[in-house]
């Protein structure tokens, strides 16, 4: 609450920590999956759940190479989808490690939760 009036989503900052939070919580639904997981398209959804998390992957890439000052690259997409947990992993932490402003973590965290989702 501030002056007596409770806080809105929209006015509470997102920080790294809240960011590598949500991270933390896809790798601990995505870690232990195995091919058959990876390639089952979800209830909600018509693509699999590897592109999903690829896609995820490549957003996560281009925010980077974004506040980086970078051209954006395209993201590998490695034969075995058992890599992605990995890779996910290895470009969220590309991404704090480049200490994006505030906007980028709000877009990246929803980014983040809204593939956790849909899965």
């Amino acid at each position: 609450m501030t002056d007596g009036r409770p806080l809105s989503v929209e006015s509470v900052p997102m920080s790294a920590t809240e960011l590598d939070r949500a991270v933390e919580l896809l790798v601990r639904q995505i870690g232990h999956w195995q091919q058959p997981r990876w390639a089952a398209t979800p209830a909600t959804g018509n693509v699999p759940r590897a592109d999903l998390v690829h896609r995820l992957v490549q957003e996560l890439a281009n925010l980077t190479a974004e506040v980086e000052g970078q051209p954006r690259r395209t993201v590998p997409r490695l034969d075995n989808d058992l890599a992605l947990t990995d890779q996910f992993r290895v470009v969220a932490a590309d991404l704090l490690a480049a200490t994006p402003p505030q906007d980028v973590l709000v877009r990246a965290a929803a980014e983040v939760t809204a593939t956790r989702s849909a899965l």
